[in-house]
């Protein structure tokens, strides 16, 4: 018998060839509000830099646009690029997140660029990146602005990162690699895996390797493993690939640095002819996403969590449609959660 799953929403808000940037980012808030609805339990924003397809720039402030029209949700950042910026600073606005909406944020770090190597220079101009090797060290030390908790050594101890709260947020590691599940068991945080991009096949031994070597802390007593997929649902698959055609063609246009004009439309991917390269590029590419009817979408859902032990995914849905989008995530809900107690 499967484990019941617990759901949440990994959000980038896609946008699509024709349409706009607040578009896209009324129909990320207009996600998470029918999300809660369905059962999900975090809601989580990317962060993403000079994608056309993609609008989620600035995961904080998106934050706060969905935390404010929803009542339960869990939101936060899937995740912070923690190397574009000063720990002082991230952790300030977070403590402001957690002051607004007490008991509801999450804060997901990650250490990719989260865009190209032109945009890494441009987020650090006039200055140089960072250094990604620093990255413990600005995990460690963002921990400790959050929890008013730097040893008193430290150059920046008794610093106050904002308004007092009764609470933190809840931290998370994001990553696609064991460098990143090795940092998040040695600082006893809970470990996120991109399984639609990292590498599906070595990712449940990453997970194991996180459990065996995880050190309990103040914010995390246990291991807790959290696997973003990439889903398309739809009442028949053939409906599924229909929509899921955006996406492939996509892909193939992001790698040429093509997609200067957004997700494009099903009709329009329907007249691309595939090349043998293209579609061996797209068979070796990382990217997997599960698509098809509930049925199939559900017993695929439940395979992936049991190979990784958990109970915890993460969904990305990506689609030219919205209403095929919502669709997406609202059939899984019903036939994933239906198994489920709810509250």
């Amino acid at each position: 018998m499967p484990r019941p799953l617990k759901l949440s929403v990994v959000e980038q808000s896609p946008l699509r060839k024709g349409g706009t940037g607040a578009d896209a980012l009324r129909e990320t808030v207009e996600l998470a509000v029918a999300c809660e609805a369905w059962g999900y339990e975090r809601f989580w924003l990317a962060e993403h830099h000079n994608i056309a397809g993609i609008a989620s720039t600035s995961p904080e402030i998106l934050i706060g646009q969905v935390a404010a029209a929803t009542r339960t949700l869990r939101v936060g950042s899937g995740g912070v690029m923690l190397p574009h910026y000063s720990a002082f600073k991230v952790a300030e606005n977070f403590r402001l997140l957690e002051t607004l909406f007490p008991g509801r944020i999450d804060l997901g770090l990650g250490r990719a660029p989260g865009g190209d190597q032109r945009t890494l220079l441009a987020l650090a101009h006039p200055g140089r990146p960072k250094d990604v090797r620093a990255y413990p060290e600005q995990v460690d030390d963002l921990i400790g602005f959050l929890a008013d908790s730097l040893p008193p050594g430290h150059p920046f101890a008794g610093m106050r990162v904002g308004p007092p709260g009764a609470g933190v947020p809840e931290v998370w590691l994001l990553g696609s690699g064991v460098d990143s599940a090795m940092l998040a068991a040695d600082r006893g945080l809970p470990f996120s895996y991109a399984h639609f991009f990292g590498n599906g096949s070595q990712g449940p031994a990453i997970a194991e390797h996180y459990r065996r070597h995880f050190q309990p802390s103040a914010l995390c007593p246990a291991p807790r493993v959290h696997v973003a997929v990439q889903v398309l649902c739809a009442d028949t698959r053939q409906e599924a690939e229909w929509h899921a055609s955006s996406m492939k063609l996509g892909r193939i246009q992001m790698a040429r640095n093509q997609g200067g004009s957004g997700i494009v439309s099903p009709e329009e991917a329907a007249q691309h002819v595939f090349t043998p390269e293209e579609e061996a590029f797209l068979a070796h590419s990382g990217m997997r996403a599960s698509v098809g009817d509930p049925a199939s979408v559900v017993a695929e859902l439940e395979a992936i969590a049991e190979s990784y032990g958990t109970d915890e995914l993460g969904i990305v849905t990506i689609c030219y449609d919205f209403k095929a989008r919502l669709r997406s995530f609202e059939l899984v809900a019903q036939h994933a959660l239906a198994r489920t107690p709810r509250p």
